[in-house]
């Protein structure tokens, strides 16, 4: 990769080798700690394309990531877009993540969607992976999907890349020796320009796609004191609280917007 190209790339200033062993360094961890803690089942992993491509995968807390770094293989490189924050800088969180090189954050109240593009383009022409989550928040229940963004579609159709669903199960609530299942779907084909309908028309083959990959996930039993603290110790919820998205989930009558038929 040129120089110039990898100096586009986020994350800080330092040289390549410096980058790869941060990123070893943090793939070993996440995976050390995580399956010390959960059981991971890997499906479909021969589906994954050998080289760039876009991730989308769905969001039931904050251990998502974590689970991928865990099992997904280890090249080609693995990113996560985001998260939208207005300064990498502040907060222990957001400044290991930046450390690590692993995240492409984004500003949501910068306008930040050129510059966020260009370094999505630059970490997928390196030969890495982006993952996003599509939905872009957790939720309460295992099958709920709420709608996807249609930035996943829109990367890939702007680079040319494979967008690939992943449904991630077992992580709504966690629990000591839990179960986790991470289903990796057939990759989409990707052709043409980034038009509006094309990006709609993508948005929708992955929402279809992730909502068969999630339909026959059971739901997790509330765990005990220990396992409720480890989720909702770093659990963002929009509404405030887990009690507060149910109950918004449950006024509406469906899981926070229409349920998409997988079938079409």
């Amino acid at each position: 990769m040129p120089d110039s190209d990898r100096s586009r790339l986020p994350g800080p200033a330092v040289s390549p080798w410096r980058r790869t062993i941060r990123y070893w360094v943090a793939r070993l961890a996440a995976a050390a700690i995580t399956r010390s803690y959960l059981r991971f089942r890997l499906e479909g992993r021969e589906l994954l394309p050998p080289g760039p491509a876009i991730y989308c995968f769905n969001h039931l807390s904050w251990v998502d990531p974590f689970a991928l770094m865990a099992v997904l293989p280890y090249r080609p490189r693995l990113w996560f877009f985001g998260p939208k924050e207005e300064d990498m800088g502040m907060g222990g969180r957001n400044r290991l993540m930046f450390w690590t090189g692993t995240a492409i954050p984004y500003k949501p109240g910068k306008n930040d969607l050129l510059d966020a593009t260009r370094r999505v383009g630059a970490v997928l022409a390196s030969g890495s992976v982006v993952a996003i989550a599509g939905e872009g928040r957790i939720h309460v229940r295992e099958t709920e999907l709420l709608p996807i963004s249609e930035g996943a579609a829109y990367f890939a159709l702007r680079s040319g890349v494979p967008l690939v669903p992943i449904a991630i199960n077992g992580t709504s609530w966690l629990r000591f020796g839990g179960h986790v299942r991470v289903r990796v779907g057939e990759p989409i084909p990707i052709a043409g320009r980034p038009t509006r309908e094309a990006v709609a028309e993508a948005t929708a083959l992955l929402t279809a796609a992730l909502g068969v990959l999630i339909a026959d996930a059971p739901e997790v039993a509330t765990p005990g004191r220990v396992g409720r603290w480890m989720t909702e110790r770093f659990n963002d919820w929009p509404e405030g609280s887990r009690d507060d998205a149910r109950a918004v989930s449950e006024a509406a009558g469906l899981p926070y917007s229409k349920t998409v038929d997988p079938s079409g």
